[in-house]
């Protein structure tokens, strides 16, 4: 009885061994399916079921990607901040006024100003520019209109003026829209920039037209270049000066910069990222190279408001008792060369001549007779051997010396 529990333990392991030997069968069969494989392996029912530790396969090992440093930021480069400007001088009641007209490029020259004139209590900038404005668009504001008034209002010692970087534009030529720079629209903008000089010199006020300078824009300087030719014929046309920066913001090949050497020759930047507005320091070279002209306008010597030295009087046409009236010198006519008498002969000027009258002179031995004159002993052109001293009676000429 108590072999009957066994033998059902028995009968129950059998089919698992069973199954256990025909899948382990199946797996070696699949494994050597190619003897080749196997052979080269090594494979056997042994290996497959009991694998040695060398030839046991482990799952891969996850890989771990160490973590990336995070990128910082890029920060555009820290300018140095602008100093501040120093209090201005309170202006007197009586100051006289400097006007600047123009658009956005006159009102940076209008700050330059301002900041030159700052220690002058004598001198007040008026800044009139209109930012937008310029010579085509005369719907928006018309100078050649609108400049007699605004100088008869403020009344100045002196005007500048600063236009021409909005006029890259059409222009309305009676009905027709004109390109900028055509042939009917460069003759009608002559005519606008004509008739505003003539307005300002209508009013007796000197004035200063104060060219364009270069842009980052190859093709708007090249129009600026042609600009600042028509507002030169203008100021001058109309008794005014014309001041030309163009230098002042160009390389020594004539190529846009936007940093360069301020007033003092310190490198600064000048114009903004745009390439077109000035910084703080370039609208103080603007007005650098408006001062001297300005300055000879005003009467001063320097921006602090020193005047210019008086300039020497010319002398009275009455001569005073006592003094005799300076001779008068008639021009003498020019010597010519081949004068065997141009000179007197070895002499120092208003030295008496050794030759006696109607003898020939030294030159003329020369010149015409072919005689040296005599050679002093020790002189240079002595050479005579062994050489003489001055007892010594020197020979007649060099060439009677030839002839012995």
């Amino acid at each position: 009885m108590a072999e009957a529990p066994r033998f059902r333990r028995v009968a129950l392991r059998v089919p698992l061994l069973l199954a256990a030997f025909a899948m382990a069968t199946a797996l070696a069969m699949a494994a050597l399916h190619s003897p080749a494989a196997a052979q080269e392996q090594g494979w056997s029912l042994r290996n497959l079921l009991f694998p040695r530790r060398s030839e046991r396969v482990y799952p891969p090992a996850p890989e771990i990607t160490p973590p990336q440093p995070r990128k910082k930021a890029r920060t555009a480069p820290s300018r140095p901040a602008e100093p501040p400007r120093p209090p201005a001088a309170e202006k007197a009641p009586d100051a006289r006024t400097v006007l600047v007209v123009g658009d956005f490029m006159a009102s940076g020259l209008a700050e330059g100003l301002d900041e030159m004139f700052a220690d002058n209590p004598g001198i007040r900038v008026v800044d009139r520019s209109k930012g937008s404005s310029g010579f085509v668009r005369d719907d928006f504001y018309d100078w050649p209109k609108e400049i007699g008034p605004l100088l008869e209002s403020e009344k100045p010692a002196a005007v500048l003026v600063m236009m021409g970087s909005n006029d890259r534009q059409q222009m309305r030529v009676g009905d027709q829209r004109e390109p900028p720079r055509s042939d009917v629209w460069t003759m009608a903008y002559e005519s606008r920039t004509k008739a505003f000089g003539k307005a300002v010199a209508a009013a007796k006020v000197p004035f200063l037209w104060v060219g364009v300078p270069a842009f980052k824009a190859s093709r708007m300087t090249a129009d600026m270049l042609a600009f600042n030719d028509i507002y030169k014929a203008a100021a001058e046309g109309s008794g005014g000066d014309f001041v030309d920066i163009w230098d002042g913001f160009v390389d020594e090949n004539g190529a846009f910069v936007s940093t360069g050497p301020d007033v003092s020759g310190q490198p600064v930047r000048l114009r903004a990222d745009d390439g077109i507005n000035l910084t703080r320091a370039g609208k103080r070279k603007v007005a650098f190279y408006a001062e001297k002209p300005l300055l000879k306008l005003l009467g001063l010597a320097s921006p602090s408001g020193v005047p210019a030295a008086p300039l020497p009087a010319a002398p009275s046409a009455e001569t005073p008792e006592g003094a005799a009236a300076p001779a008068v010198v008639d021009r003498t006519q020019p010597m010519l060369l081949d004068d065997p008498a141009l000179d007197g002969g070895t002499e120092l000027l208003g030295a008496a001549p050794e030759t006696a009258p109607g003898a020939a002179t030294p030159a003329e031995r020369l010149l015409v007779q072919g005689i040296a004159p005599q050679v002093a002993p020790g002189r240079a052109d002595d050479f005579s051997w062994p050489p003489k001293t001055g007892s010594e009676k020197p020979a007649a000429s060099t060439a009677g010396m030839a002839a012995q």
